[in-house]
C-alpha cells in the first residue's frame, strides 16, 4: 500500500496521538448498512448481504440487491456471541459485543467497513476518552480473499486481528506480509491437494483449469499446476473475467471445445462462475467432467436442472457441513428494529416479504419493487427462502468456529496469572483495557486447542490456518427432477499418507455423456517411426508422439528415443528404416536448373543483341546521346552477368566454387561504374549555367574511362584479398536436412563475402541518390529518370534477397542468388536500354537533332530571367561524344 495512504490513515484512525489535545473531532463517517450490540468487548465482522452475481453498481445511483441466503453468516457471528455471553463459566462477567458491516461484495465498500470498525466510536476524541478502549479487539471476516488481502495489510499495522471464514488464498499464510490474520477455513492448498488426490485416484492426466482473475484463482491455479505437473499434464489454463466481458467467456468456451481434456477444474465463486456456466449450458457443451472449488460446489444457483446436462455429476470439494444446535430457531426470532445501527434488519425483513415499512418508504430502494406495506409480525417460518433453508449450512459453522477460537483467546488471557504472563517482566493483560496487539499475539491463537460443542477438535497451525477437512460432493438427480448435492467422501489431511482420500465410489453420479468412469488422459501410444517426447516443465507421464528426425529411426511403440541412422543413410517417410541419402545441388538437369540457365544465356544473348543494334545505329543522334562508348562497355558488363549466373548451376567444383563470385563480383561492379559514369556525365551536362561552359573538360572521356577502371579494379583487390585469404570450396553439407546432403560452395571468409555485395551496394547507392537528384532535368529523354529507375529496381532486387538467402536451405540458397543476379540484371538492361531500342527500332522519326533538340529553348538563370538558346548552339559533335548529349540544352520551357 502506497505509504502515503497509510500515514493518512493513521491520521484518521488516530488523531489525537496524545491527551495534549482537548478536542478533536471526526471529520466525517462512512455510511455503512451494519448491526450493532453493545459489550464489554466488541467484536467487529465484515459480511455480504448486499450481493448481485453481476458486478456491483460502482456510480451508487441504486442499492445493490440483498442476499438472503449469505445473511445467515451474520446471524450465526451473532448467535455464536449471545451463546458465549449465555455461558456463565467462559468469559465470566464479561460480555461480549458486536458490530458487523456489509461490504457490498465491493473491494473498496470492504476498506470502508474495515476501517470503520478499527475507528473510535465517539464523534470527538478528548484528554477523558483519549486512552478508551478500541473500538473492536478483533474482527470476523472478510470472506473474499482479495478483499482480506487489502483489509489486513491495514489491520496489521495496529495489530487487529482478523479471523475469516471464507478467504481460501494460499497467499495470506504468509506471517510476514499477513501476521495477524487467521481463518477456519483450510487455505487452496490444501483444497488443491484434496482436487489432486481425486484426479490422481481416477488416473486423469490431462485436465484442464480456469480460475478468477483474483488473488484467490490466479494463486489456486498456481498450486494446482504445481501438484499436477507430478503425474499429469494442464491441457488449458485461463482466467475467467470478474466482470461481464463476453469476448473473454467465449474464448474460454472457444479453448473448452476445442481441448481434449475431459475433465475441467474451476476455481470461482457461483458469482463470478454464472457467465460461463450460462454460455456453457447455451452452447450444449457435454462430456465434461467438472471438478468445482469450494466456492461453487454447494451453489443451489449453479446446480440446476437447467444445467444438468453439462455439468451433472460434478464432483466437488466443500466445506464440512454441521448443524449447530439451536442455530435454526434462532434464524426464525430475528426481529426488525428501526435503529441506525441495525439498519441491515429492515432491509433484510422487507426483501424477504417483500414489503415496506412505512417509516422506510421515502428511501431509496430502486431493486425491490413492492406493494404491500410491512407490520414486523410477519412469520419467517412461512416463507420460503436461501435465509430459511437451512440444509446446506457449511460456511456458517466456519463463522461459528471464529467467534469461538476469538473467544477461546479471550478466555486464555483471562486465566492469565500474573508473573507467567507472556508479555514484558510475564505480565498479564488486563481484560478491562485489552489491546488488539495483545489478542494477535501469535501465542495466543497458534496455541489455541479446544474441542467445540459440535465434538471438533479447533487448532491453528504456525501459519494461522486450521486443519484441512472437506467433504466430498457430487452433483446426482433427485427423484422428483431437483439438482441434489450428495456427500460421497472426506478428506482429511490429518489422516496420514495416502489415506486423506475416502471415496464411497457405489455413489458417485457420473455425467450422463460418459455414463461410467470418464478417461482423460494426456497421450496415447507413440507407433514405430515416432518417440515419446515429454513437454518442457511437465512430467514424464504427459508426453507428445514426436516424428523421429530425418535421418533417425524408431522401430518399436513407445520408443523413449530414435535411432540416428549412419552418416550416408536417412530415414524413410515412415521413420522405421534406413536409407542411403541422397546428394542435393542445382544441376543443368533440374527444372529449376534449366529454367535459370536457359533465363541467363536469353539475357545474355538480348545483351549482345542491342550491342549489335547500338553498334549499327552509332552514328545515329539517340546511340551520340547516350555515350555509345559507356553504353557499349555497360552492355558488355551485362552480359558477363547474365553468363556468370551459369558458374552457379552444376556440381560445385574448386575452380568454379572461386570463379562465381570473383566473376560475379566484377561484372556488376563494372555496370554500376558504366551507369554513375553516365548519371555523373549527365549531371554535369546539365549544371553548365549558360552556353559554352566548359565544366565539361574536367570529366571527359579520358576521366570517364579512369573511373570506370578504378572503381572495377577495387573490387578485383577484394576478390584477390578473399581468394588469398579464405576462398569458397566445395562443401558437403547435412547440417540443414538430414535425409539429403546438400553438395555446395562454402563461402568460407563471410567477411570477404560480405565486402564483395558491400561495395556493390555502396556503388548503387551512389548511383541512385545522384540519378534521384537529377529526376527533374527535361523529360524529353530524361536519362537520369531511366537511371534512377533501374537503379530502384537493382537495390529493391538485393535488399530483398538477403533474407532470402538466409532462409533458404539448400540448393534453393543458390537459386536465390542466381535469380537475384538474373533479376537485377535484367532490370538494368530494360530500364536503361529498352526506351531507346524502342526509338531506334519503332519510332525512326525520332531518331533525329531536329526532333530531339527541338528549334530552340528557353533556359533559367541563376538570377531567375529566363533567355534562349539557339539550336545551333547544340550542333557541337564533340558535346554529343562526351555524352553531353541534347539534354545539356534542352531546359525547361
Amino acid at each position: 500500500m502506497n505509504i502515503l495512504y497509510i500515514i493518512f490513515l493513521l491520521g484518521v484512525l488516530f488523531p489525537n496521538t496524545s491527551c495534549e489535545e482537548i478536542k478533536c473531532a471526526i471529520q466525517e463517517k462512512f455510511a455503512l448498512n451494519g448491526l450493532f450490540k453493545r459489550g464489554d468487548i466488541m467484536l467487529g465482522g465484515t459480511f455480504i448481504k448486499n450481493f448481485k452475481t453481476i458486478p456491483p453498481d460502482l456510480s451508487f445511483t441504486s442499492k445493490p440487491n440483498f442476499e438472503l441466503s449469505v445473511f445467515q453468516r451474520a446471524q450465526t457471528m451473532i448467535f455464536a456471541i449471545e451463546e458465549i455471553n449465555r455461558d456463565e463459566s467462559f468469559l465470566p462477567n464479561i460480555s461480549l459485543g458486536y458490530r458487523l458491516y456489509d461490504n457490498c461484495n465491493s473491494l473498496p465498500m470492504g476498506l470502508r467497513a474495515t476501517v470503520s470498525l478499527i475507528s473510535s466510536l465517539s464523534d470527538t476524541f478528548t484528554e477523558n476518552n483519549c486512552n478508551e478502549v478500541p473500538p473492536v479487539l478483533a474482527i470476523v471476516g472478510d470472506p473474499i480473499s482479495s478483499h482480506s488481502i487489502a483489509s489486513s495489510r491495514i489491520l496489521s499495522l495496529f495489530r487487529v486481528p482478523m479471523v475469516s471464514y471464507f478467504s481460501t488464498c494460499s497467499c495470506l499464510s504468509n506471517r510476514k506480509e499477513f501476521p495477524t490474520f487467521f481463518r477456519t477455513i483450510p487455505n487452496d492448498d490444501f483444497q488443491v491437494k484434496a482436487m489432486v488426490e481425486i484426479i490422481k485416484y481416477y488416473k486423469w492426466t490431462w485436465v484442464g483449469a480456469v480460475g478468477t482473475d483474483d488473488d484467490y484463482g490466479q494463486n489456486a491455479l498456481k498450486a494446482l499446476h504445481e501438484q499436477v505437473k507430478m503425474f499429469g499434464c494442464i491441457s488449458f489454463s485461463e482466467t475467467i473475467p470478474r466482470f461481464n466481458d463476453k469476448s473473454k467467456v467465449e474464448q474460454i468456451i472457444t479453448i473448452i471445445k476445442q481441448s481434449s481434456a475431459k475433465v475441467i477444474v474451476a476455481f470461482a465463486s457461483e458469482a463470478e462462475l454464472l457467465t460461463l456456466v450460462k454460455e456453457v449450458v447455451r452452447q450444449n457443451i457435454t462430456g465434461r467432467q467438472w471438478i468445482a472449488s469450494e466456492s461453487w460446489s454447494t451453489s443451489s444457483l449453479l446446480a440446476t436442472k437447467e444445467n444438468f446436462r453439462s455439468f451433472g455429476g460434478t464432483i466437488g470439494i466443500a466445506i464440512r457441513r454441521v448443524q449447530i444446535p439451536g442455530l435454526e430457531n434462532f434464524f426464525f426470532q430475528v426481529q426488525p428494529k428501526f435503529d441506525p445501527n441495525n439498519n441491515l434488519l429492515i432491509q433484510f425483513w422487507e426483501t424477504l416479504f417483500e414489503c415496506r415499512f412505512p417509516e422506510n418508504v421515502t428511501q431509496n430502494n430502486s431493486s425491490l419493487v413492492v406493494s404491500k406495506v410491512c407490520t414486523g409480525l410477519e412469520d419467517i417460518k412461512s416463507t420460503k427462502s436461501g435465509y430459511t433453508d437451512t440444509s446446506d449450512m457449511r460456511a456458517v459453522y466456519n463463522v461459528y468456529k471464529a467467534v469461538y477460537a476469538i473467544a477461546h483467546a479471550l478466555h486464555d488471557l483471562m486465566s492469565c496469572k500474573e508473573g507467567s504472563g507472556p508479555f514484558t517482566n510475564r505480565h498479564c493483560a488486563d481484560i478491562k483495557n485489552l489491546q488488539p496487539w495483545q489478542l494477535s499475539f501469535l501465542k495466543h491463537f497458534t496455541l489455541i486447542n479446544f474441542t467445540n460443542k459440535l465434538g471438533e477438535k479447533i487448532t491453528f497451525d504456525e501459519n494461522g490456518d486450521p486443519p484441512a477437512v472437506y467433504d466430498i460432493v457430487n452433483w446426482q438427480l433427485d427423484a422428483d427432477g431437483s439438482v441434489k448435492i450428495k456427500n460421497i467422501g472426506l478428506f482429511d489431511e490429518s489422516a496420514g499418507v495416502g489415506k486423506e482420500l475416502d471415496l464411497n465410489k457405489e455413489s458417485i453420479f457420473w455425467n450422463p455423456t460418459f455414463g461410467s468412469i470418464p478417461e482423460s488422459v494426456c497421450s496415447n501410444s507413440c507407433l514405430p517411426g515416432t518417440r515419446k517426447a515429454t513437454r518442457k516443465g511437465e512430467p514424464v507421464c504427459c508426453f507428445d508422439c514426436i516424428s523421429c528426425a530425418e535421418g533417425e529411426i524408431s522401430s518399436e511403440t513407445d520408443s523413449i528415443e530414435c535411432i540416428k541412422c549412419p552418416s550416408d543413410f536417412w530415414s524413410n517417410s515412415p521413420r522405421n528404416q534406413c536409407i542411403l541419402k541422397d546428394i542435393e545441388f542445382l544441376s543443368y538437369e533440374d527444372v529449376m536448373g534449366i529454367a535459370l540457365s536457359t533465363t541467363a544465356l536469353s539475357g545474355s544473348a538480348l545483351s549482345f543483341i542491342i550491342f549489335i543494334v547500338f553498334f549499327h545505329y552509332r552514328n545515329t543522334p539517340v546511340v551520340k546521346a547516350n555515350n555509345s562508348e559507356l553504353s557499349f562497355l555497360l552492355l558488355v558488363s551485362l552480359a558477363l552477368c547474365f553468363l556468370c549466373s551459369l558458374c552457379f548451376i552444376g556440381k560445385p567444383t574448386s575452380l568454379n566454387c572461386m570463379l562465381r563470385h570473383v566473376v560475379f563480383g566484377i561484372s556488376f561492379v563494372l555496370a554500376i561504374s558504366c551507369i554513375l559514369v553516365k548519371t555523373i556525365v549527365v549531371i554535369m551536362a546539365f549544371k553548365a549555367t549558360l552556353p559554352g561552359n566548359n565544366m565539361m573538360k574536367w570529366f571527359g572521356v579520358a576521366q570517364q574511362r579512369t573511373t570506370v577502371f578504378l572503381f572495377t579494379v577495387i573490387q578485383a583487390i577484394i576478390c584477390l584479398i578473399w581468394l588469398s585469404l579464405s576462398p569458397p570450396v566445395p562443401n558437403k553439407n547435412s547440417k540443414y536436412q538430414n535425409g539429403k546432403i546438400i553438395f555446395e560452395c562454402d563461402i568460407g571468409s563471410t567477411a570477404g563475402f560480405t565486402c564483395l555485395l558491400g561495395y556493390i551496394g555502396f556503388l548503387a547507392c551512389v548511383c541512385f541518390a545522384i540519378a534521384f537528384l537529377a529526376r527533374n532535368l527535361p523529360d524529353t529523354f530524361n536519362e537520369a529518370k531511366f537511371i534512377t529507375f533501374s537503379m530502384l529496381i537493382f537495390c529493391t532486387v538485393w535488399i530483398t534477397f538477403i533474407p532470402a538467402y538466409i532462409s533458404s536451405p539448400g540448393k534453393h540458397t543458390v537459386a536465390v542468388e542466381v535469380f537475384a543476379i538474373l533479376a537485377s540484371s535484367f532490370g538494368l538492361l530494360f530500364a536503361i536500354f529498352a526506351p531507346k531500342c524502342i526509338v531506334i527500332l519503332f519510332k525512326p522519326e525520332l531518331n533525329t537533332k531536329k526532333a530531339l533538340m527541338g528549334k530552340g529553348t528557353n533556359r533559367k538563370s541563376k538570377n531567375g530571367n529566363f533567355f534562349s538558346v539557339p539550336s545551333d548552339l547544340c550542333r557541337d559533335e564533340k558535346s554529343w561524344r562526351v555524352g553531353v548529349s541534347w539534354e545539356s540544352f534542352h531546359l525547361i520551357k
